[in-house]
């Protein structure tokens, strides 16, 4: 979609409302991008998505370990979805949807990220 992955960023901001005096706990309730899906052989291969949330989630950890209250974080999305400004061209969930025929089949990252929970 041309947004910028920056990794470091979702670090810099935590640390900066972490500096604001009575912040409640931090919950992120949406982190995720949209990356070129192609299922094959029953597999998405989305190797980008992994890669993301490795990096993101090992900066909300540094920021974590430092200090900061992060009680939650929540993937965007579960499942690829309408999105309101681009239709249901970007896909940005952890499980594929075929949009023909409601089929769902879970991605690498899903499966990254339920062993990462684990």
């Amino acid at each position: 979609m041309g947004w910028e992955v920056y990794p470091e960023g979702i670090y810099q901001i935590i640390k900066q409302f972490d500096a604001y005096e009575n912040l409640p706990p931090i919950i992120i309730t949406e982190n995720g991008a949209a990356f070129e899906d192609v299922k094959k052989d029953n597999r998405v291969q989305d190797e980008k998505r992994v890669q993301f949330y490795q990096n993101y989630l090992e900066n909300v950890l540094r920021a974590k370990q430092e200090g900061a209250d992060i009680r939650g974080y929540f993937a965007w999305s579960f499942m690829d979805n309408f999105e309101w400004a681009e239709g249901y061209g970007p896909r940005f969930g952890l499980v594929h949807v075929d949009y023909e025929t409601q089929e769902r089949t879970i991605k690498d990252s899903g499966r990254w990220f339920q062993e990462f929970l684990k």
